[in-house]
């Protein structure tokens, strides 16, 4: 009896059992459906990602280094012309020639060397941009290249960009690289016995541009970017002209500029990494390039990314496209013997599991040294079998050295990604938004607007104050919306002023010739105000006036302690801004508005020159008393009200109601007006003949300077030739 109960339960158990292993089997099979199509997509199996030994195995596969060598060639070709004209080898003697110029360093009482021995370091930098052009002397041009890149980098970040940044990054990686192993001079003037570059040297490439477009898209996804007040008007340059054909200017402005920039700059990375969708998108993103080359004034940065796509292709493209082009020429027969030669020197040694994927499929950032760099190598030389007879029987091991440098790529990885967000660490450098424009990424996605900067200085000896303006030894306006460099600048300018009124009053002929000059002492106090708008807002104070800022107390790791908070409540007055903007704009084509927001207890001390007629201060939030030079008493202007202003006298507008006031001022321009009357309008600047020609003749007569530059200061620092600067005329 107990054995047949037996019996029957082994029955009953059987069934399920069968069903269990065809449902195993079944999963099984999904796993090497999902891993095939995993592998033919990405280009290596999930395997390998399953240890760090097996993903470092991953990342040093041989691949082709035909595609790295070619973009290494063009984009050593847009340093050398970034050298002359973005950098500034071309006008080096008016960038850094005046000793009193404010300049605005990373690290603090950093100051640039005397003028020839900057041109010097500027020719190195030229040199090693040659050098990693041609492919020459290639580690030592790299060197060349970036210690004084980085150096004049750090020297002022009033003119960093996010392309600054992104040029020195990519050297420093090519650096690491075998980028010289094609299409360079060391490539023809030294036998190599490897003829591979490990696949990390393309995957770090393609990371990094993959993250230009990627967080240029996560910094485009605020509300400020896809609500369309970033790059207001943008669409009215001809470069939208087509765009134009069936959307009007604010529709092309917020769909076109807008959405469709972000949703490029965040989606395009992936599409150049999948073969079906590389070359529509290389399409697109060769378009975007070339009108952003005429819309701004960015230098080399879109011919830079336009050099660099070619890492998002193939490796062996270049031996493909020459392979095409010797077989329908006269060499085709001199190639089948250079390729029998190839196969005679030698063989690769690649790593056996390397071989058991030559058939696979895919893109990603690291695919191409798997399938595609295989079969450049060995279309090249022709010894594919020999090879893996070769390789038969040994397997890849992972050195310490693998690790570390495998290590060193996911940590620039992690950096790229943080930097951008790490302004909670550096707050001293945020302003009305985080971070410092040069590193975040955040391209295009603020725009400001700077009406009125006021720099006061005040002789505590005297009781004196003296207005300075504010383009004074400065030649950008970045350091205006930051206050790091605010108190640099202060710093500089009373150097400056105390070294000015020394030689005013120590020169005789200077002290006859201005005897009423009154003596300027070393106790001085230099207070700042900025008045900007962010993205279409109010014009408002974004520093407090009353602050000293040669004893401010500033720190990289805190807040700004003078930074007037952005009035955000108003935000939602942007609509209403832009009705009234076009409704005045109605009125004639002379007319002008301007939006002005302040604080309780805060005055606008404002002078409007009599070019200005029909002005009229009108309070949209808040309360204000309006006094000037002629009125005993000031005038209460409450909300809705509005008053005329006498121009050619200077006149004051104070809150006093208990929230910021809002408040704007219309006028007609006379010069609008006479320019009209005289016909002078009818000239247009878009309109100007033969524009890319003069550009070109610019970029000419900048690279004959730079060679004047680097001929003056040779015979100065070898000759003691005396050297002759120009010097930069303001209007």
């Amino acid at each position: 009896m107990w054995r047949k109960s037996r019996q029957l339960a082994n029955a009953r158990v059987c069934p399920s059992e069968e069903s269990d292993k065809e449902d195993e089997g079944r999963y099984r099979a999904v796993l090497r459906e999902v891993g095939n199509r995993f592998e033919e997509l990405c280009g290596f199996k999930l395997a390998d990602l399953s240890s760090f030994e097996r993903f470092v195995a991953l990342l040093y596969r041989p691949a082709d280094p035909a595609s790295l060598g070619v973009v290494r060639a063009l984009f050593g070709l847009c340093m050398v012309l970034d050298v002359v004209e973005e950098r500034g080898l071309g006008d080096v003697d008016i960038k850094w020639g005046d000793p009193m110029e404010c300049h605005f360093p990373l690290i603090h009482g950093m100051k640039p060397l005397p003028l020839p021995w900057m041109i010097t370091i500027y020719a190195i930098m030229w040199i090693g941009a040659f050098g990693i052009m041609l492919g020459s002397r290639f580690k030592i041009a790299c060197a060349c290249f970036l210690i004084p890149y980085w150096y004049i980098f750090l020297l002022d970040k009033s003119y960093w960009n996010n392309h600054t940044y992104l040029y020195g990054i990519i050297v420093i990686l090519l650096w690491g690289t075998g980028a010289d192993k094609y299409f360079a001079l060391d490539a023809t003037e030294t036998k190599r016995s490897d003829n591979t570059v490990p696949l990390w040297n393309y995957f770090i490439l393609k990371f990094q541009f993959f993250a230009l477009y990627f967080l240029a898209g996560l910094k485009k996804s605020g509300v400020e970017w896809l609500s369309g007040y970033a790059m207001a008007n943008l669409s009215r340059h001809w470069v939208f002209t087509p765009f134009r054909l069936f959307l009007t200017t604010e529709q092309t402005d917020f769909f076109i500029v807008h959405w469709f920039g972000f949703i490029f700059d965040l989606t395009v990375g992936f599409w150049m990494l999948f073969d079906k969708t590389r070359i529509p998108a290389m399409v697109f993103c060769t378009a975007f390039h070339l009108m952003n080359s005429r819309l701004f004034s960015i230098g080399m940065f879109p011919y830079v990314c336009l050099a660099t796509m070619p890492l998002f292709c193939k490796p062996n493209w270049p031996r493909s496209l020459g392979s095409f082009l010797k077989r329908n020429s006269y060499f085709s027969f001199s190639a089948k013997i250079q390729d029998i030669k190839i196969c005679d020197k030698g063989t690769i040694d690649l790593p056996k599991d390397w071989h058991d994927n030559l058939n696979g499929n895919g893109p990603s950032m690291i695919d191409n040294g798997n399938r595609e760099g295989t079969d450049s190598i060995n279309s090249t030389i022709n010894c594919k079998k020999h090879t893996k007879r070769m390789n038969r029987g040994k397997s890849a091991k992972v050195t310490r050295k693998q690790k570390f440098v495998v290590s060193l790529l996911l940590f620039h990885v992690f950096l790229q990604f943080f930097l951008p967000y790490s302004h909670f660490i550096t707050k001293g450098y945020n302003n009305w938004v985080p971070g410092m424009y040069g590193y975040s990424w955040d391209m295009m996605v603020h725009v400001w607007d700077t009406v009125l900067v006021v720099v006061k200085v005040h002789d505590n000896a005297s009781n004196e104050d003296r207005y300075l303006d504010p383009t004074a030894w400065v030649q950008s306006n970045r350091w205006e919306k930051h206050g790091d460099m605010l108190v640099q600048y202060a710093s500089c300018l009373k150097e400056n002023l105390i070294k000015q009124e020394r030689q005013f009053f120590e020169n005789n002929f200077q002290r006859d010739k201005r005897p009423k000059w009154s003596r300027l002492s070393t106790n001085l106090s230099i207070y700042i105000d900025v008045w900007c708008s962010l993205n279409g807002r109010f014009q408002q104070r974004m520093f407090n006036p009353n602050v000293d800022m040669l004893t401010v107390d500033w720190h990289p790791f805190k807040p700004i302690s003078f930074l007037m908070p952005l009035l955000s409540q108003y935000n939602s007055y942007r609509y209403k801004l832009e009705e009234i903007q076009q409704q005045i704009y109605t009125w004639s084509n002379d007319t002008d508005v301007l939006f002005v927001a302040d604080f309780p207890g805060m005055h606008l001390d404002n002078y409007i020159t009599k070019n200005f007629t029909n002005v009229t201060l009108t309070v949209l939030e808040g309360e204000v008393t309006y006094s000037d030079e002629r009125r005993e008493h000031d005038i209460m202007v409450a909300k809705g009200s509005s008053i005329p202003i006498e121009t050619g006298q200077f006149h004051k507008v104070k809150t006093v109601s208990a929230y910021p006031a809002c408040y704007m001022y219309t006028c007609t321009n006379r010069n609008k007006q006479q320019s009209g009357i005289n016909g002078t309008t009818v000239i247009e600047e878009s309109k100007e003949a033969l524009p890319i020609a003069k550009e070109i003749n610019y970029k000419i007569d900048a690279w004959i300077r730079a060679f004047h530059h680097i001929a003056n200061a040779f015979f100065y620092l070898v000759y003691d030739v005396p050297m002759v600067r120009r010097v930069q005329i303001s209007n």
